[in-house]
C-alpha cells in the first residue's frame, strides 16, 4: 500500500511540476538581440492586461525588427514603436496597472505619454535602478538572463533625450511556449 501511495504522490508531483513549467514558458519571452538572447519573466500577477497585450503583439510578430529608438546610458533602452520615432504604437492604449514592483536593473516597464492610461506597445528595460519611476509606470516583467546583451544596445545622444542614430533592433521576440525545440 505504501508503494502505491508513493507512486500516486510521485505522479501528482510530476504533473504539478509539468504544469508549472508550462505556465512559466507561457509567461517567458525570448528577446533576440544582435549580441544574444535575453530571457524575460513576465508578471501577469501584477499587470495582467499589459502581459496579455505584450504576448498578443509578440505572437503577431509586431516587435520583430523594431528599433531601440531611445537609449539613455545608465537609465534605460526603449523600443516598441513601429515608426521608430517614439510617437507610434499599435493603436490600442492600455489602462495603467501601476503596482508596487520597483524599477531595478533589468525591470521592464511600459512607456506612456502624460496620460497614465496611454501605454500601448512601447516598453523599456532599465539599465540601473530608477526609483523615481516607481508607481508612475507599469512594471510587467524582469530580465532573468542576458542582461549583458541589453547593456550592449547602442546608446543614444544624451543631449537629444537618448535618440539613437542607426539604432539596434529587436531581431525576434517570441513567447517561450511557442518556440519549437
Amino acid at each position: 500500500m505504501n508503494f502505491l501511495r508513493h507512486v500516486i504522490i510521485s505522479c501528482a508531483l510530476m504533473i504539478s511540476t509539468s504544469c508549472a513549467l508550462a505556465a512559466d514558458l507561457e509567461n517567458t519571452l525570448y528577446l533576440d538581440l544582435k549580441d544574444g538572447r535575453v530571457v524575460i519573466e513576465m508578471r501577469p500577477d501584477v499587470a495582467p492586461k499589459h502581459v496579455a497585450r505584450i504576448k498578443e503583439l509578440t505572437r503577431q510578430g509586431f516587435y520583430n525588427g523594431l528599433v531601440f529608438h531611445r537609449v539613455i546610458d545608465g537609465f534605460m533602452a526603449q523600443t516598441g514603436d513601429p515608426t521608430g520615432t517614439g510617437a507610434g504604437g499599435s493603436g490600442k492604449p492600455l489602462a495603467a496597472e501601476f503596482n508596487k514592483e520597483p524599477f531595478e536593473r533589468g525591470t521592464l516597464g511600459m512607456a506612456r505619454a502624460q496620460d497614465p492610461d496611454s501605454a500601448d506597445s512601447q516598453f523599456f528595460i532599465c539599465f540601473a535602478p530608477s526609483e523615481f519611476l516607481n508607481g508612475q509606470y507599469t512594471v510587467w516583467g524582469k530580465v532573468t538572463t542576458g542582461m549583458e546583451f541589453v547593456d550592449k544596445i547602442k546608446k543614444g545622444d544624451q543631449a537629444a533625450n537618448g535618440q539613437v542614430d542607426s539604432p539596434d533592433k529587436i531581431i525576434k521576440m517570441q513567447v517561450a511556449a511557442d518556440v519549437k525545440k
